[in-house]
């Protein structure tokens, strides 16, 4: 038997999507699936999101900003990994590129040499074929450009 769902009044709805905006940025796309997921009509679920932008909870350009940085320096991802996830969650181009514009390019080259050195090292320091293929594959998972992958392999492996 389906367990039935609570219902809640626009102001209730309010409430917790505000705890839920607080507790982490959030995404519109974000808040509107929580919204659906409570069973609200369209126009409650545009009147809150209205709200929650007004009172200042729900702000796109403040999450974008925050999601570049948490998952370029807590996660390690490149900026191609990064621009896929932020277009799944049908962030603007504008807001997209001025979020990915705060990397600074020394640090971006930074962070992909330590991510290199540290799984090469992993890998056993060993030049082979199937090596940097291995090594190759795990920067391009993590959304870096292949020119650069290829460019700290070749440096990396040339030693």
């Amino acid at each position: 038997m389906k367990k039935p769902t609570k219902s809640y009044t626009v102001q209730e709805a309010f409430q917790a999507l505000c705890k839920y905006c607080v507790y982490q940025d959030r995404c519109h796309q974000e808040v509107e699936q929580k919204l659906i997921n409570m069973n609200m009509i369209p126009e409650a679920r545009a009147q809150i999101i209205s709200d929650l932008i007004h009172h200042d909870f729900l702000n796109e350009e403040r999450f974008a900003m925050n999601y570049v940085v948490g998952k370029f320096n807590q996660k390690g991802w490149g900026k191609i990994r990064i621009r896929q996830e932020l277009k799944r969650r049908n962030i603007s181009e504008y807001l997209l590129n001025k979020a990915l514009n705060q990397i600074e390019d020394k640090a971006y080259l930074d962070k992909l040499n330590n991510l290199a050195e540290k799984k090469f090292k992993q890998l056993g320091k060993d030049n082979s074929w199937k090596s940097k293929a291995k090594l190759k594959n795990y920067l391009i998972y993590k959304g870096y450009e292949s020119n650069l992958v290829f460019e700290t392999i070749n440096h990396l492996t040339k030693f």
